[in-house]
């Protein structure tokens, strides 16, 4: 087993090979004059099976860049590929619903498969259906393995886990089960891409913790809105766990200047420290990729990490 990385989020890389306790492999990405990116392996790869770690996020060259080496792997005679996409850019276009536009989960799901990978590992996808626009093996992880006992230890008052739209539902939902708690929805009304408007709320969340739950935070518009919606409603401490956390235009104002006391994300994607502030906390996910990358080199189950509620993994 050998587990390299592109250059889109290489820490998170270096942390999960720390976790499994080998050596980053070594592969040089450079860049001819013009902007081409050449992908080289500087070690033997015939046999062997390879990880590949490389979230999808913007800029698209990274999502060349990946390409590149898992074709790299495939002419170098790699036993099996496994890309390891710890955020999977371009899902939120997973269905055409309206004329004339392209599904960008599809397309991407084609680049990847086309490319030579024989197996993908991801954790929380926008729309769980974008599995099924693999033809190969698909290992999802889900977030609140890590999240829950980060929520557990902050010691809520009578909590509600709140879902800031109708999309995050199924999530919020998972996370009230294994919190054993109740759940709320924000029925939220979008006018354009990224602009959005929170209308009401189902559920009670008066004199109680929130827990706001969700995949993405792109510009923090939802989570924000939701966030004041439940200040509003007569919420306490308002907290939020949000997997990948993207953070465009003036998301970190906004979450700075919101009723969000704490948000909880995760490393799949890189945060500079400019889009840092006292209200985001980065907890890691290397040690549950670490433990899915060793189950799948083994053959072991990767389910059986989700399957207790009390304990939902082991880091």
């Amino acid at each position: 087993m050998k587990v390299f990385s592109g250059s889109a989020n290489r820490d998170l890389a270096e942390r999960i090979v720390q976790y499994l306790k080998i050596p980053l492999g070594d592969v040089e990405i450079t860049r001819f004059s013009d902007g081409e990116i050449s992908v080289k392996f500087n070690e033997s790869i015939r046999g062997v099976d390879v990880f590949i770690v490389q979230p999808t996020c913007p800029p698209a060259e990274n999502i060349l860049e990946f390409l590149l080496m898992i074709d790299a792997a495939k002419r170098a005679s790699a036993k099996r590929i496994t890309a390891v996409i710890p955020y999977f850019g371009y899902a939120r276009q997973d269905r055409k619903d309206k004329p004339r536009v392209s599904l960008s989960a599809k397309l991407a799901a084609n680049l990847i498969s086309v490319a030579g990978t024989d197996r993908i590992l991801t954790m929380d996808l926008h729309s769980p259906s974008i599995q099924g626009f693999f033809d190969i093996p698909f290992d999802h992880l889900y977030a609140y393995a890590i999240f829950i006992q980060n929520i557990n230890s902050k010691s809520l008052d009578d909590p509600v886990v709140v879902a800031p739209d109708v999309g995050s539902s199924k999530r919020a939902r998972a996370y009230a089960n294994r919190l054993e708690t109740d759940f709320a929805l924000v029925d939220k009304r979008r006018s354009g891409p990224n602009q959005v408007e929170s209308v009401s709320l189902i559920g009670d969340v008066r004199g109680r913790d929130v827990i706001l739950v969700d995949d993405i935070i792109d510009t923090a518009g939802t989570l924000c809105n939701a966030a004041q919606l439940m200040k509003d409603s007569g919420a306490n401490r308002i907290l939020a766990a949000c997997t990948h956390p993207i953070l465009s235009g003036n998301a970190v104002s906004r979450i700075c200047g919101s009723a969000i006391s704490k948000v909880f994300v995760l490393d799949t994607v890189p945060v500079p420290p400019e889009k840092m502030c006292d209200k985001i906390q980065i907890l890691t996910s290397a040690e549950l990729f670490g433990k899915a990358i060793d189950r799948i080199h083994r053959e072991a189950s990767i389910s059986s990490l989700f399957l207790d509620r009390s304990s939902p993994v082991t880091l």
